[in-house]
Order: structure tokens, then sequence, then C-alpha cells
């Protein structure tokens, strides 16, 4: 029996604390995830027009076991500077690997675009402020929609944002997604039923169900040689205790959740990166390639919910209409 957690969120996981703030001048910002104590990390990136930091020391071949926080940022490759203020936030706490005297921080980030949706982008990028912002609100609740890395997201037609969702095993197996949905491909049918309704548990995200077949190039004929101005971009939690090599293949599995939400996905225009933070409070039972694969099912199926709730809950930001304005909900 799985359910969602009480909050439905990615904080459900114990120990993981999430901040957000934006810039609705800019139409942008920054979604900063903190675990209480180093987590082991991992991430698998499938689009074709990413943009990431730290990704490589995550490799289950390098060095690197733990991590300190996660950052989800818009403004394309600007918003990468997110990390560093997030890395100068936390050495000032005394956080950080011990290396001599000092502590270094070990933050990856990936970013979306969000630099053609109207804001005003002149001047200094805001996002290593909105960094420090996002790790002074950081806490167990948030909203949904236009926040954070979301607030300036677009999914297909219409206004994308930040979604999350959760879920809980009866054995105590814990499970979060949280994602900042800004894909080219369509989150909706043409009726707008969500991509993801089959994974809907309640009506987290409208209960819309299909009300008829859809045509197998539905969407395909919009989309056109534009190249990086999308990106969906998320981060798994569980309580799991795993191995670099086995958080790995959660990311790898979860990258199921965008295909099960999104079409197309993984396309040559979207830079798709899933992160995965295990905080090691829960064993695994029974033969691990099993127990690993049913982790693995149980975070796609996360991301999958997570990506359609952030735009179910995403308001209208011209010139994106939200979901509940184009369906009339």
């Amino acid at each position: 029996m799985i359910r969602p957690g009480p909050l439905n969120l990615i904080t459900d996981v114990e120990g993981i604390r999430v901040g957000n703030a934006a810039d609705p001048r800019v139409r942008t910002g920054v979604t900063v995830v903190l675990p209480e104590a180093p987590a082991t990390a991992a991430a698998d990136v499938r689009g074709g027009a990413p943009g990431t930091r730290e990704i490589d020391a995550l490799s289950p071949t390098c060095l690197v076991d733990t991590v300190h926080a996660l950052v989800l940022a818009g403004g394309s490759a600007y918003g990468l500077d997110a990390a560093g203020a997030v890395m100068e936030w936390l050495a000032e706490r005394g956080v950080g690997l011990v290396v001599g005297t000092a502590r270094v921080p070990l933050v990856p980030a990936a970013i979306l675009f969000d630099l053609m949706n109207g804001g005003d982008k002149s001047g200094a990028p805001p996002h290593r402020a909105l960094a420090v912002a996002a790790c002074e609100s950081a806490g167990a609740t948030f909203p949904l929609g236009n926040v954070g890395a979301g607030y300036g997201a677009k999914a297909g037609a219409l206004k994308g944002g930040l979604g999350s969702a959760s879920t809980v095993a009866a054995d105590g197996l814990q499970v979060g997604a949280l994602v900042a949905a800004n894909p080219r491909g369509h989150v909706v049918m043409p009726d707008g039923c969500f991509w993801a309704w089959a994974h809907e548990i309640g009506e987290e995200f409208g209960g819309r169900r299909p009300r008829a077949p859809v045509p197998l190039d539905y969407g395909l004929e919009r989309l056109d040689s534009r190249v990086a101005e999308n990106t969906t971009i998320g981060v798994v939690a569980t309580n799991a205790v795993l191995s670099k090599s086995e958080a790995q293949r959660v990311a790898i599995m979860a990258q199921d959740g965008y295909a099960r939400a999104i079409r197309p996905v993984h396309t040559p225009f979207d830079g798709d990166t899933v992160f995965v933070l295990a905080t090691g409070r829960h064993q695994l039972s029974g033969p691990r390639p099993a127990a690993l694969a049913r982790l693995g099912a149980l975070a796609a199926d996360t991301v999958a919910r997570a990506v359609a709730r952030g735009v179910y809950e995403a308001e209208t930001l011209a010139p994106f209409p939200s979901w509940r304005d184009t369906y009339k909900v």
C-alpha cells in the first residue's frame, strides 16, 4: 500500500528542506534543496541542451560520496551562479567538506531557460541574491506553481511551474519529487487531461480523465528548430540507504517520470535532468536488485505526478495561460 505523505511534497522525506525565491520583475527564480546532513547523490541528464554544475562529480567513478545542497534555477546559464551563493551561505554556517582549514560545500545545480518570458532582463542577474533568500526561507512547507525555479517556466503552450509530490510505502520507504516543469513538449492532451493522469492519487491535479483517443502526432507539428529554450529539471529524494551507483540507477529510472508526463520529452531543445538525494535513514528489505527496482518505479511515478502538479498549480503569466484558465476549471 502506498499513499502520498502528509504534505504531498518532497519534504515528506525526513531530513529534507526546500527554499524558494523569485523576482517577479525579471520573471525568474531559484529553488534550493537542503538535506539536514550530507546525502548520497546522483544525476541523470537526458535532454540535448543541458545547463548543469558539478554533475561529473556525482559519477559513481568519482571521489565525492555526498552533497550538501542542490540548486534548481531559472536564468539559463546565468542561473548557475546561484550555486556559488549557496556554497558561501553554507560555508558561513560551517557546512562543507573539510579541506585543511577550509570548508567546501558541494552544491550541484541545473538550470532552465526563462529568458524570453516577457520579464525585464536588463541589469545584473538576480540569481545569487535569490539563492540566499531561498536558503533563508527553507522549510518543510512551500507553495507550488509560480514559485522558485518554476516562476518563469512554461510548459508547451501553457504556464509551467514548480511541482512536488511524495509517496510513502507501508514499510516506511519515503520517496519525494520536486520538479521545475519548463518543457518544450506538452503536459496535457487536447482535452486538457494530463498525460500523467494514470499516476494521479486522488485529485491532486484535477482528476480529469481522457475523453477520446489522442492522435499519435499530436503536438509534433508545432515543434520548431529553436534550441535551448526549455528544460525540465528535478530532484528525487528518498530516505533509503543507497550507494552512489544505486542512486544513479534510481535517477535513470526516475527520468521515466518525465516520459509519463511530457510528450515529446528529452528533445534536442530541452536539458532534462534528474538529481537523486538519499538521506540513508531507511534500510531496503528483500533482495537488493528487486528493492532497487521498486524504488526506481516509485520515483518515476512520483516525478510524473510532480510535473503535472507544477502545471496544475501554476497561474497565468502573460503570454502563457495557466491550465486552470485554459480549461475553465
